[in-house]
């Protein structure tokens, strides 16, 4: 018994013809559109080709193929060829203050015993200040990027 049956539309199978033939793609927006045309049982299908025939034609894997044709059958031809938009949101930590802070801060005088101001040193002092509760050398170093500050730079001011 097939778990999922692809069954394209004219237009679609017109739509995923010229995907494949024309132009510049990402190529697995390419290998599912191949595997979508060789599973079609719809009408406008010529030869319906096995799962084992497609897979061996294409160099992939039978799980590839299931994964492709139960995508189409929940989600759809557009989330099949393009996938889905992530959805996870996030937090973002620092705001403009505590960005003000941290530059104000790389820009003074370091530590006594300091030559200069690290990023992990500038990360555990503002923490100590009481900026913020927590934050990692590698967010001090993008927002640092980002201001396009140079605090061992003489000539920058």
């Amino acid at each position: 018994m097939k778990k999922y049956i692809v069954t394209l539309a004219k237009e679609e199978r017109e739509a995923l013809d010229v995907l494949t033939s024309k132009g510049k793609h990402k190529s697995q927006k390419i290998l599912n559109a191949l595997i979508l045309l060789g599973c079609d049982e719809g009408g406008y299908q010529v030869k319906r080709l096995t799962n084992e025939v497609i897979a061996s034609a294409l160099n992939i894997s039978m799980r590839k193929i299931d994964r492709v044709k139960k995508r189409f059958v929940e989600e759809g031809l557009e989330v099949t060829l393009n996938g889905k938009k992530g959805s996870r949101i996030y937090a973002k930590k620092a705001d403009g203050d505590f960005e003000a802070h941290l530059v104000a801060l790389s820009c003074s005088e370091p530590p006594v015993g300091f030559a200069r101001w690290s990023l992990r040193l500038l990360a555990d002092n503002v923490v100590e200040l009481g900026y913020i509760d927590s934050v990692s050398h590698e967010t001090v170093r993008r927002i640092l990027k980002k201001m396009k500050s140079s605090p061992g730079n003489e000539k920058d001011g």
